[in-house]
């Protein structure tokens, strides 16, 4: 078997999936976009990351042809077919692109693939944590674009974490918001967990409202961990107890270092290992022994 991708209604092979150099998705980075995982096989979140599909398809006035329906239909048929391909153990990272096709013809193109998680990389984060360097570069402010738009026009985070990655080696970038408190890190939401406060998300509205950030808020829940979202500035940051960011592969890690500074702390009773633990209860996978035996 050889693996496939979909391509506006149609499963073809994975090779043969491209994008037109006059498409406004390339030429202007006008692309929305979802990023989806499975466990043992099966997408996680589904309805919830279309649900998000749709309004940033509404924001962006995007009509494709092909009904959010089908699209899930078509989601579970490709993930079904390529994760037969994995060794056993192993789970898939599904991308879905959507973008406004070439300008004048009124027809959207609409892309799905798959590739094997990064399992090696997650390993060490899970491991030993990330480092953060501050950016210059700040958040895409709300009268840009609106937060909730799940878009791939992301130049800002590109900069952002060459400049990281400048500064010191093998960090992201941690960005502001246009007031110069923290807002996200590059590709991911992040928390601060405080003793006496809980756990702490910057304001939804200077923030994309992260599908895995909800499944944290509900998490935090069953483990009797209070949560709130509220301004968080960078000195706020770097004398929080935790540091911890979600995004939907690797769903939960810690930060160690922010600007040099050591901060944060790793151990089997933090509150971020106890979320890990409770989210792989939810999903029936050890996400970090998974990781951890993919990357061997």
């Amino acid at each position: 078997m050889t693996t496939l991708a979909y391509y506006n209604n149609k499963l073809i092979d994975r090779s043969d999936l491209t994008v037109d150099v006059r498409d406004l998705g390339f030429i202007m980075g006008t692309t929305v976009s979802e990023r989806l995982r499975t466990f043992g096989g099966t997408l996680y979140k589904l309805d919830e990351h279309f649900k998000r599909l749709q309004e940033s398809l509404e924001l962006t006035q995007f009509k494709p042809s092909v009904s959010l329906t089908d699209l899930m239909a078509s989601a579970r048929q490709l993930v079904t077919h390529n994760h037969q391909l994995l060794q056993e153990g192993s789970d898939l990272g599904l991308a879905v692109l959507v973008t406004p096709g070439i300008a004048g013809a009124d027809q959207p193109n609409v892309m799905m693939y798959t590739d094997e998680l990064p399992f090696q990389q997650m390993a060490r984060w899970y491991q030993s944590g990330v480092s953060l360097q501050v950016s210059d570069y700040r958040q895409v402010p709300g009268n840009c674009w609106p937060t909730q738009l799940k878009c791939r026009s992301r130049m800002h985070y590109y900069l952002a974490d060459q400049q990281a990655r400048q500064t010191q080696t093998g960090a992201r970038a941690l960005m502001l918001d246009q007031h110069g408190n923290v807002a996200e890190a590059s590709t991911a939401n992040i928390l601060i967990y405080e003793e006496g406060t809980g756990l702490v998300s910057p304001p939804l509205e200077h923030i994309l409202p992260g599908i895995s950030l909800t499944v944290v808020e509900q998490l935090a829940a069953q483990i009797e961990v209070s949560f709130q979202y509220d301004t968080i500035s960078i000195a706020r940051l770097l004398n929080a107890t935790e540091v911890l960011l979600c995004s939907t592969s690797p769903c939960i890690w810690p930060v160690t270092q922010c600007n040099g500074k050591t901060i944060g702390t790793l151990g089997h009773e933090t509150v971020t290992a106890r979320l890990q633990r409770t989210w792989s209860q939810s999903v029936g996978v050890d996400i970090v022994a998974q990781a951890s035996l993919r990357s061997e």
